[in-house]
């Protein structure tokens, strides 16, 4: 049986760092970033207040104190005149603070007066003024390359004065699923025929990590319709799911192993029939047929390849304590979807462990619970390290 960490190796020798472009910030969504994101302004730009209310000097801003109101500055209003010893300049939330002003009294402690105001709480110097640069300075990294990039990140870069982003080329995927006995979603099965999950699976998965997906004609149980669904393709990578096993109907094996690919039994639970290579120059992992295997050797193998790809760091592991035992097969390594009870503990997603026929238990599952290679069972109370699901498989 082949180490996991030899085919991983494998895996990530078969692809190169994808090109760099700079887009719109928008379109950087689910992208991962290239070079860092550097502010260009401070942030914020100015002193300005955090409330509706009145800029007063802290000192004057007694509780009791009766001031004259001698401006207003609502937001946008450009640089204000200065606050004079004795005076109050009513002032709205993300307007710029006047020159003299150390503090803003929240309007709801006042008497909310339009020409003269009663302080009827007394501010502290700096009460409710946000400070220029305070979140963030000119010329500070607001995003690190490597990162991909969600609306929270955009969001940070627009900020900074930031319009567009350098980023990795989305990876064109192609998607292959392999099947005499499948029928399209929607479909009504016939005698000995299930549904096709793998490959709405496969595409959603792709997406998730800010690839295209290309789903390819689906193959029958024949070498030969297995070339004639890749005949063409161009892309990237090439997924395929389905016939790689060692039984008498493994179609994508039979076409590929003279072909540039290797196939092997990988240590791993679920996920152990696999291969790895190229296609007409192109790399290509071939995923096992059920769909647990499925999203598991995407999550782990071609997650793998596609942080080569888009130079990407590898996802951090977290641990959480098992709140319940299962059984894993000793010498190979064991991936569980999992869920994180509200109590920190983390089960499986179902009560039938990893096998992987059970494609429900992705509905359920949010984290794949890892358990090593040398670890026959999981005891209640043992500590479990997890990775997180594929919408967060690149950070």
């Amino acid at each position: 049986m082949r180490l996991l960490s030899e085919h991983l190796a494998e895996a990530v020798s078969l692809v190169s760092p994808l090109a760099i472009e700079t887009v719109p910030l928008i379109e950087g969504m689910n992208r991962v970033l290239a070079r860092d994101v550097v502010a260009t302004l401070d942030g914020p730009p100015f002193d300005n207040s955090a409330m509706d209310g009145y800029a007063v000097r802290a000192a004057d801003a007694v509780a009791g104190s009766v001031l004259t109101v001698t401006a207003d500055i609502p937001a946008g209003s450009g640089l204000p005149a200065p606050v004079a010893p004795g005076a109050a300049a009513r002032i709205m939330t993300g307007a710029p603070v006047p020159a003299g002003a150390d503090a803003v009294v929240p309007v709801e402690n006042t008497d909310g007066g339009v020409e003269q105001v009663r302080i009827d709480v007394a501010p502290v110097v700096g009460a409710h003024i946000r400070r220029r640069g305070e979140d963030v300075s000119a010329g500070d990294v607001v995003v690190p390359a490597g990162v991909q990039l969600g609306s929270w990140q955009l969001s940070a870069a627009a900020s900074a004065g930031v319009a567009s982003v350098a980023v990795r080329r989305a990876p064109r995927i192609a998607i292959l699923t392999t099947g005499d006995e499948l029928v399209d979603p929607g479909t009504e099965p016939g005698p000995g025929q299930i549904v096709d999950s793998n490959t709405t699976l496969l595409a959603a998965m792709v997406l998730g990590v800010g690839g295209v997906p290309l789903v390819l004609p689906r193959a029958g149980d024949t070498a030969a319709s297995v070339l004639e669904s890749l005949d063409g393709v161009d892309a990237d990578l090439i997924v395929t799911a389905g016939g790689a096993s060692v039984g008498a109907y493994d179609p994508v094996k039979a076409a590929l192993a003279e072909r540039g690919v290797g196939f092997h039994a990988v240590a791993m639970q679920p996920g152990k029939p696999q291969g790895l290579g190229t296609y007409r120059g192109i790399p290509i992992a071939c995923l096992p047929g059920n769909p647990v295997s499925v999203a598991v050797t995407f999550e782990v193998v071609v997650g793998a390849m596609l942080r080569s790809m888009l130079v990407a760091p590898e996802p951090s592991m977290t641990s959480a304590i098992a709140a319940v035992g299962w059984r894993s097969p000793r010498g190979r390594t064991q991936f569980v979807p999992a869920v994180v009870e509200p109590n920190g503990t983390v089960r499986p997603a179902t009560a039938r462990g990893s096998q992987s026929h059970l494609v429900a238990s992705l509905a359920k599952g949010r984290v794949l619970a890892v358990v090593p290679a040398d670890v026959d069972e999981v005891l209640p109370g043992d500590s479990v390290g997890f990775m997180m699901s594929h919408l967060e498989i690149l950070t």
